[in-house]
């Protein structure tokens, strides 16, 4: 496993004005303007900019805060004991993370991918886990492949009703374990 990168360092303001950004799009399901974002913070919308360029800067920043927080999760999924392997492990953790932060999940995985923005090495690091639990770059895929899928239809409530969720995560972390 490789250690997890660097977070671009931000001034005590830019942090404060990251942790607002995420209240709001985590509450509020994703409304984010640079407007409401400096109404929670109780200044003018135009102060921002002294920190920010422009409200994608902002999003980069929850998407580099999104991609830490899963990738710890995803790594210490591997790294502990649970219930399976290590693809139930891993699955189980994405799930988690993923469903327990919405908005921000959203954010981090649709839409054009911010790459050259993000610290180096974060993606390929947040990724990590699939391709340690798999032991091949094309099961990695697949299985991300997967696990993405299950999550945003869970999160847009698309699984027909009386669907037994658990059963349908175990039956994918089944056909990867082998």
């Amino acid at each position: 496993m490789t250690a997890a990168p660097s977070p671009i360092r931000r001034s005590t303001r830019e942090a404060q004005i990251v942790a607002a950004a995420r209240r709001i799009v985590e509450e509020e399901g994703g409304a984010l303007t640079m407007r409401r974002l400096a109404a929670e913070l109780g200044i003018q919308a135009p102060s921002l900019y002294k920190h920010f360029r422009t409200k994608h800067a902002v999003e980069v920043a929850l998407i580099e805060q999104g991609l830490l927080e899963l990738g710890a999760a995803l790594h210490g999924a591997l790294s502990g004991r649970g219930r399976g392997g290590m693809v139930p492990r891993l699955l189980t953790a994405y799930r988690t993370a993923a469903v327990g932060n919405p908005a921000l999940y959203r954010l981090a995985t649709s839409g054009p991918f911010p790459r050259a923005e993000l610290p180096p090495g974060l993606e390929d690091w947040a990724g990590e886990p699939f391709l340690l639990a798999t032991g091949d770059p094309c099961r990695a895929q697949a299985l991300f492949s997967l696990a993405h899928g299950l999550v945003v239809l869970e999160i847009d409530d698309r699984f027909p009703p009386g669907s037994d969720l658990r059963r349908t995560w175990d039956a994918g972390a089944a056909a990867f374990a082998s």
